[in-house]
This record gives C-alpha cells, structure tokens and sequence, in this order.
C-alpha cells in the first residue's frame, strides 16, 4: 500500500499487472455496469417523465462498460501508454462526475412533474 500514493506509481508508463483484487474489482464494475445497462435498456423504452434521465443513464454505464473493457484489456496485454494508472484514476474520477451531474438533474424532476401537472389542470378547462 505505501508504492499507492508514490508518484512513480500512478505515471509509471510501462507499469506490472494489477494485482489479483483490483483485476476482480474491475471485472466486477463491467459487470455491475453491464447488468444496469441491460435493466435500463428495458426500463427507459417507457415514455414518461423519467425518458430523459434513463437515456442519460444508459448513455453513462454503456460508455463506461467500453472504458472499463478498453482499460482492462491494456492492463491485460501490458499496452505501455494506456495500462499507466493515471487512466484508471482519471476514468474512476471522471466517471464520478458524470454520475453527479446525471443525478443533479434527477433534483429536477419533481419540478418538471409539477409543472406537467399545472399544465394538465389548466388543459383541462381549455375548448
């Protein structure tokens, strides 16, 4: 644990293998992100209030399951440039931000049902 927090670490450009537990943690993301991906798919096919929000989601873990399967097989063949751990650190980063943003706009959406429901009332009394 004490080369995790080394500069050599995270920008070594020809970096060894990850360790057994991090390869399972990735493969677990992929398949996390796969079986949201399959879930999201079915779901977001509905039209309703939430369309926009599962695009956006299906959007992100599909994405990020290309990223995480580019990343894993780098990691695999020893790709100089693209297994350094800066990727990995800035995929995971990245990824968390694009997650936030994604449920910022979730926020929204009660507003957006209040102002379909006004719209309703105020149709209901128009010829």
């Amino acid at each position: 644990m004490q080369n995790f927090l080394t500069w050599n670490y995270w920008f070594n450009l020809r970096p060894e293998a990850l360790i057994p537990l991090a390869q399972h943690l990735l493969l677990t993301i992929i398949v996390i992100l796969a079986l949201a991906t399959i879930v999201i798919a079915i779901v977001r096919n509905k039209t309703g209030i939430y369309h926009g929000f599962l695009n956006r989601l299906y959007t992100f873990s599909f994405i990020n399951i290309a990223l995480a399967l580019l990343l894993f097989f780098a990691n695999q063949e020893f790709v100089p440039f693209f297994s350094a751990r800066f990727w990995l650190g800035a995929w995971a980063l990245l990824m968390l931000v694009w997650l936030l943003l994604i449920l910022r706009k979730l926020k929204d959406i009660p507003i957006q049902k209040k102002q379909l429901e006004q719209e309703k009332e105020l149709k209901k009394y128009l010829p």
